[in-house]
């Protein structure tokens, strides 16, 4: 297996911005978003999930969107509906740093649903029996997996039949601008290029990935969520204190030198920053992903060719009036 990312530096990271329990979670913004919209999807679910696996779970951010009451969404009534965690009697949080996942074992939303931590060496090789799982969920850790073909199929076989795996991921064109601005600033300061940035799986690449798994009823989606911060030391700043740094294999481990920074910052600035805004913006593309283990009783999509009804006729063969 082609080793991409350094496992225990990416430990030891995660480890040391847990550490600083303030300063981590005021950057958890980004995570604690995503999993409520990983979590908003289990709307679409009419069922519940006696025993739930939170795969990498970093702090718990998905227990916190579970307990979230869902306030965009009414009863006949007109009140709020219930949390999700209504729908889930057990939620294990797995994880490999210690620091990251106890960060928050003392906030409320612990009474909420029940809760399992397990620690475990490595995410890639996961410590539970076949269909264990009534659903897998995973909130941005996946991206950091060597092997990911192995692990969706771990997955798979730990999921009970006709059970989901639902998660988000981190894509391939994440936090492009600062690739590009650093690249270049490396060009020019030191006429050469390092890896600033880890490299992330590309959207069209998850689909496949997933039904080579065995996964069947995929759903794969893309979503941009740009952030904008005041400058490029702001943004890796935040980076490193959500464990988010670069854990490549054979890294440059010395710090970037003052002139790469300035010039990383000037060129980032002429090239992404927009006249009127008083920041620059940083891209964070999320993939979310379905699949679903079979099962004998499973929906199956209909043969090719055995729709009714003509799109021809709907669109009117192609062809449209123009004003």
């Amino acid at each position: 297996m082609l080793e991409v990312f350094n496992r225990k530096t990416k430990h030891l990271q995660k480890d040391r911005a847990a550490r600083n329990v303030e300063e981590s979670r005021k950057v958890d913004y980004l995570k604690d978003e995503v999993a409520m919209r990983l979590c908003e999807r289990l709307l679409d679910i009419k069922r519940n999930f006696p025993h739930v696996l939170d795969l990498g779970a970093n702090s718990c951010n998905i227990a916190k969107a579970l307990t979230t009451p869902n306030l965009d969404i009414t009863t006949p009534e007109g009140t709020v509906s219930p949390p999700l965690a209504d729908k889930i009697s057990k939620l294990t949080c797995v994880e490999t740093s210690r620091a990251l996942l106890h960060r928050d074992e003392d906030l409320p939303f612990n009474k909420e649903i029940e809760i399992q931590r397990d620690i475990i060496p490595d995410l890639e090789t996961l410590p539970y029996e076949p269909n264990s799982f009534d659903a897998v969920l995973s909130s941005l850790s996946i991206h950091w997996i060597n092997d990911l073909p192995a692990l969706l199929e771990q997955v798979n076989t730990i999921l009970k039949p006709d059970a989901p795996f639902i998660a988000a991921m981190f894509g391939g064109d994440t936090l492009y601008e600062l690739r590009g601005s650093l690249q270049l600033a490396d060009m020019e300061r030191r006429g050469g290029v390092s890896p600033h940035v880890s490299p992330l799986a590309d959207v069209k690449d998850v689909g496949s990935l997933l039904n080579r798994a065995g996964f069947k009823m995929l759903t794969v989606d893309v979503e941009d969520i740009v952030v904008e911060f005041p400058d490029t030391f702001a943004l890796m700043q935040d980076l490193q204190a959500m464990g988010e740094s670069n854990a490549i294999m054979n890294r440059d481990s010395a710090p970037l030198s003052r002139d790469v920074l300035l010039a990383n910052e000037a060129i980032y600035r002429s090239l992404h920053k927009e006249d009127d805004a008083p920041g620059i913006p940083a891209t964070f593309r999320l993939i979310y992903m379905i699949g679903w283990k079979e099962g004998k009783n499973q929906a199956q999509p209909l043969q090719r060719g055995s729709g009714d009804v003509n799109l021809k006729d709907i669109l009117g063969g192609g062809e449209f009036d123009r004003p």
